[in-house]
């Protein structure tokens, strides 16, 4: 048996690790899209200024270069300064314009909602209620409601999870953490700290990027935990060749420029290869 399977090991066509990569030409444009469950797929991105078609402090964003790398067809919603209230806006939007023609939608949002110190709040809020038990008869237990508020932040996420989950049942939806931040000064009116100071209310973002991986289990959806495999971290000065500030000049150390958004891009294209782009029978 020994024999026999060397003997069909060395016959088999081998393959150096990562050959289904596809290789980039001289200046980094990819040859051609890989081959994956996401090419063609029309993906709908929902969210703030990183996913902005206005590239805020960047030439190309993450969608471009992931619409290169796996060759899917990016419908692009973010808009500049949308906290997660405005994503509920958007996917309204997108309902209306591209109905049900949508493959998949991600959802990168909540660190203007960090920013601008709204409380984290509570997925739930409990009360009493009947119900039928075994017997058959009835009993008074404890039920959780979830809260559908635009007060919070969890309210917020609730109700475009809500949304999504009705308008599009069929549909992959995933989530998408907030990077790490580092200082930035737009105007006198909005300078905003970094990340090892708290907001307004005193809350760090620590606890906004964990309500997004804990509402991957409460609507049951994919998150990408981008604050963490993106690698970018722009406290540190040696990661300033990330963000807009190192190109632009401008004291903008939150927006990624195109080598961020590079960097984004490819470790969201092998988070996306582990998951459907559609649940549609092919």
């Amino acid at each position: 048996m020994a024999f026999m399977l060397a003997a069909l090991l060395f016959s088999a066509e081998v393959f150096p690790c990562g050959w289904w990569m596809q290789e980039v030409e001289e200046g980094g444009a990819p040859v051609a899209p890989m081959e994956s469950q996401w090419k063609g797929k029309r993906v709908a991105f929902l969210g703030d200024s990183i996913t902005d078609k206005k590239r805020v402090g960047t030439t190309k964003c993450y969608w471009e270069y992931l619409a290169e790398l796996l060759g899917l067809e990016p419908c692009v919603y973010g808009i500049n300064g949308n906290q997660m209230n405005g994503v509920q806006k958007q996917a309204g939007r997108l309902l209306e314009e591209q109905g049900d023609s949508i493959d998949a939608i991600l959802i990168f949002a909540g660190t203007n909602d960090y920013n601008a110190g709204i409380p984290v709040g509570e997925w739930y809020t409990e009360e009493e209620m009947e119900t039928e038990v075994a017997g058959p008869r009835m009993e008074l237990r404890k039920h959780r409601v979830p809260v559908l508020s635009d007060s919070t932040f969890k309210g917020r996420i609730n109700l475009v999870m809500d949304f999504l989950k009705t308008n599009y049942p069929t549909k992959q939806v995933i989530l998408l953490t907030p990077l790490h931040r580092a200082r930035a000064r737009f105007s006198d009116k909005n300078i905003q700290p970094d990340e090892m100071f708290p907001n307004k209310i005193g809350v760090y973002v620590d606890e906004y990027v964990k309500a997004v991986k804990e509402a991957a289990n409460v609507w049951a959806v994919p998150v990408i935990d981008l604050n963490s495999i993106s690698g970018l971290y722009p406290v540190n000065e040696a990661h300033l060749r990330y963000f807009a500030e190192s190109i632009t000049g401008r004291k903008d150390r939150l927006h990624p420029n195109a080598d961020g958004h590079y960097r984004m891009a490819k470790a969201l294209q092998y988070q996306l290869l582990a998951y459907p782009a559609s649940f549609e029978a092919e």
